[in-house]
């Protein structure tokens, strides 16, 4: 009897045999062939590593050919080729050398537990500002956050322009997919790689391996703390008068409350001759006064005399005189050879005594 647990855990350490010869020694019936289009910045680079490549597809078995008029790389496969999902494999090889990922990292795609997603993040957000915002969360100050979840999926990942490339291990691109998915939907990268920092140290536990770890991971909960936009100019309401206001008078009425109206066209045109005269009048003695502010002198600081120090400080010559000589008595360098000896005779006798 075996526990059915058991059968249902892949034990650790465990790899699918490799796909050999012996396998499918016959080859393909079919030739199988894919291309990609790459973009005209990358032709220096692919030109320098396409010999490279064409070596490392050559293992394989599978043809490689680059089209540099039409922009294309293509991969086939040939009569010597054994293994049906190398063609696959070619594929994405090519796929992702279009997408800016370095050769030394895209070879990898031709191991068997390394896999790749290219993640299209153009068409998620509909502003533009808001996408290059969002794609710069991605990989964070100095690529900080980029670098820290590279580290706990043990993907490479690569963001270019509406793309994000990602190669791994399966359960590592599976993350990757996620946090790139919510990073487009407004969700901060740090929140998904304190989740799995959680479950990297859980997953050390082979206790907590079969149960449930909804209770140690963390919550989240989305807050809308936007506040609504209160308007420069408040209309305030005024109280409530079943009586309509009162109207308002025309110019005709204000001329004949002044007693304007009753006055002729030419005395008229002499006041409002006098009132722009005025006018002009007020303008020019403005402007003079400001004129004048320039000639104005500033305030003089009155001159405040320093004063003389009320208690000199009187030096002590006696003292001094005394500090002479008792640097005088005392004597530099070692003693004598007399007085040592003389010292040591006297110790001596001392200690006979005692």
């Amino acid at each position: 009897t075996v526990d059915e647990s058991e059968l249902l855990t892949v034990p650790d350490g465990w790899k699918e045999p490799a796909f050999t010869r012996e396998d499918n020694p016959r080859g393909l019936l079919e030739e199988s062939s894919f291309a990609t289009l790459f973009p005209k910045y990358r032709e220096a680079y692919l030109k320098e590593c396409w010999p490279l490549v064409q070596k490392a597809l050559s293992e394989h078995y599978v043809s490689a050919t680059l089209d540099l008029i039409e922009g294309s790389m293509t991969v086939t496969t040939t009569k010597k080729t054994f293994d049906p999902y190398a063609i696959i494999r070619a594929r994405d090889l090519i796929k992702l050398l279009a997408r800016s990922v370095p050769f030394e990292q895209a070879v990898r795609i031709l191991q068997d537990d390394v896999a790749c997603d290219i993640i299209k993040i153009g068409s998620l957000v509909r502003n533009r500002e808001s996408f290059i915002k969002r794609r710069g969360r991605l990989l964070g100050p100095k690529g900080s956050t980029l670098k820290a979840l590279e580290l706990l999926t043990n993907c490479y990942i690569m963001v270019q322009g509406n793309t994000v490339s990602a190669l791994g291990p399966f359960s590592g691109l599976k993350e990757v997919r996620k946090v790139v998915l919510d990073t487009m939907k407004n969700i901060h990268p740090i929140y998904n790689i304190k989740t799995l920092m959680i479950k990297r140290e859980l997953s050390k536990d082979p206790e907590l391996r079969s149960q449930s770890w909804e209770r140690f991971l963390p919550k989240f909960k989305r807050k809308n703390l936007k506040k609504r936009r209160e308007p420069k100019k408040k209309n305030v309401k005024k109280e409530y008068t079943p009586f309509p206001p009162p109207q308002p008078e025309s110019q005709i009425d204000k001329e004949l409350a002044s007693g304007e109206y009753f006055l002729k066209e030419s005395q008229k045109k002499r006041k409002r001759v006098e009132e722009i005269k005025a006018k002009q009048a007020d303008a020019i003695k403005k402007r003079q006064e400001e004129r004048n502010k320039a000639f104005i002198p500033p305030k003089e600081k009155p001159v405040v005399k320093a004063k003389k120090d009320s208690t000199e400080k009187k030096i002590d010559i006696e003292a001094i005189k005394e500090k002479v000589k008792n640097a005088k008595k005392k004597k530099l360098g070692a003693l004598p050879v007399e007085e040592v000896k003389l010292k040591i005779a006297a110790d001596e006798k001392k200690k006979k005594k005692k």
